[in-house]
């Protein structure tokens, strides 16, 4: 029997195994025989394993080796053949030789084959079949960014040397540089045929650092920001990964999201100049004029946008602007300003529509709105500073009395399209026809009519239609 050193033995049986571009058929043998004891009424049978005529080890069961054989032709797709000798042997094995035998031959099956790796700053990162592959791989990588025309353009520059360019034409686009961030290079290393990927997953890993993207199941309850907040994630990275997706967007339940940030393991740089026609938006203008009412504005001039062309230098990163600077602009209509003039004089009798709050202090115990079956058409200001009523702007009193269940009630008109209503109150300050100005005492809160408790009622009405208070007091 041939006797190997077993560390010595098992390298050179890993080295016969290992394969470039093919591995020949390897010879795996199963011997087997009578096994003696010492009791002489027992017996089984044990088998010796041999790789291309070398001894491995002994199993009790050739089954074991078969399996191992079968799982790694399997996953390579590589053939083995198999043959079976009969050998006497008169040893049995003990438990511990056997497992060493099998971790042996699992050892040995570890087959790899030539591939081409993609190094990233002398790293191997990604491997394919050949160095064809790999550097089609980097080409698809940059054509995702940059069209194959403008860098068959920009490579014919360079090759030219005429640094000199002309002003780029209008909506024109041009290549400046086209670069990767890291250093990239190839070697032919020995792999497991697992790891080699096809050109379009080996872009898609560059890119990703991962070929699976992790999905989120959209729950019952669940809202973009809580998801981010979960995850550990900005909002902002997830609108990025969905397209389609905003913020204000509804999501439904079961709809699936992307949650995989990208990583990538390497970005292509971009430089360019990009000649864009853009609008020039006009500017507001205000002038103040002594002789229109306060609250009236008028349209002196149109505003009209302006136009230019301009050029910007604009640095991309696996397609995401980074860097942008305007570089020059041909103006190519100036634009018009909107003048507006805005009325500043204060007539007694006009209001200049913003209202002051109507009393002094207090809070609205009551909103405009359903109440109690039906409409309630203003707001209620209860517990005030003290009870004084003030008008809320300027304006004439049309009504100043009783007003079945406002109680005692006052209107003022604005003169502007505006009429205020104060009711509920105990007693009144003004008379009809009377000229008032914002902020001057018209009255004193009660609870005349139908009031419960001590408060003014207040209304405001615009063109004739109620509005919400609310929206106009300052």
């Amino acid at each position: 029997m041939l006797f190997l050193d077993k560390i010595s033995q098992t390298k050179k049986l890993l080295l016969k195994t290992t394969i470039v571009t093919t591995m020949a058929s390897a010879l795996i043998a199963l011997s087997y025989g009578p096994v003696a004891f010492a009791d002489s009424t027992k017996s089984a049978e044990d088998y010796h394993v041999y790789l291309e005529g070398t001894y491995i080890g002994n199993v009790a069961d050739k089954d074991v080796v078969n399996k191992i054989i079968a799982e790694k032709v399997s996953d390579t797709d590589l053939t083995i053949a198999q043959q079976v000798q009969n050998i006497p042997y008169q040893v049995f094995p003990t438990a511990e030789d056997e497992t060493e035998t099998v971790r042996t031959i699992r050892n040995i099956f570890q087959l790899q084959t030539e591939a081409t790796a993609i190094m990233i700053d002398g790293k191997s990162v990604a491997y394919v079949d050949n160095q064809t592959s790999a550097e089609e791989v980097m080409k698809k990588l940059i054509h995702q960014y940059v069209p194959e025309d403008q860098l068959a353009e920009l490579k014919a520059r360079k090759d030219s040397g005429n640094s000199t360019l002309p002003p780029l034409k209008e909506n024109e686009t041009r290549l400046l540089d086209v670069r990767l961030s890291k250093n990239v290079s190839f070697s032919n290393e020995d792999t497991a045929p697992r790891k080699i990927m096809s050109a379009e997953e080996a872009v898609t890993f560059l890119q990703k650092g991962t070929l699976e993207e992790k999905k989120y199941v959209i729950q019952k309850g669940d809202v973009l920001e809580t998801i981010a907040h979960d995850h550990h994630m900005k909002l902002a990275d997830i609108l990025a990964m969905n397209p389609g997706l905003t913020e204000d967007k509804l999501i439904k339940i079961g709809q699936k999201i992307n949650m995989t940030v990208p990583e990538p393991f390497i970005e292509v740089i971009v430089e360019k100049e990009v000649n864009k026609k853009e609008e020039i938006p006009f500017k507001k203008k205000v002038v103040e004029d002594k002789s229109l009412l306060k609250g009236k504005t008028k349209v002196k001039q149109e505003g009209k946008s302006g136009a230019r062309t301009v050029t910007y230098k604009i640095s991309e990163q696996n397609g995401v602007t980074i860097n942008k600077d305007e570089v020059n602009e041909t103006i190519l209509k100036q634009p018009v300003n909107e003048i507006i003039i805005k009325g500043t004089k204060v007539i007694p009798s006009h209001g200049d529509g913003t209202f002051a709050w109507p009393a002094v202090g207090g809070y609205v115990s009551s909103k405009m709105g359903p109440r109690w079956g039906r409409m309630h058409k203003g707001i209620d200001i209860a517990r005030p500073s003290n009870r004084t009523i003030k008008a809320a702007d300027n304006g004439v009193i049309v009504s100043a009395g009783w007003g079945g269940g406002y109680g005692n009630k006052i209107v003022i008109d604005h003169r502007n399209g505006f009429r205020t209503l104060y009711g509920h109150m105990s007693s009144l300050k003004v008379r009809v026809g009377q000229t008032v100005s914002k902020g001057s005492a018209i009255g004193v809160m009660g609870a005349t009519g139908d009031a419960t408790g001590v408060h003014l009622h207040f209304e405001v009405y615009k063109n004739g239609s109620l509005v919400n208070p609310l929206s106009y007091l300052r």
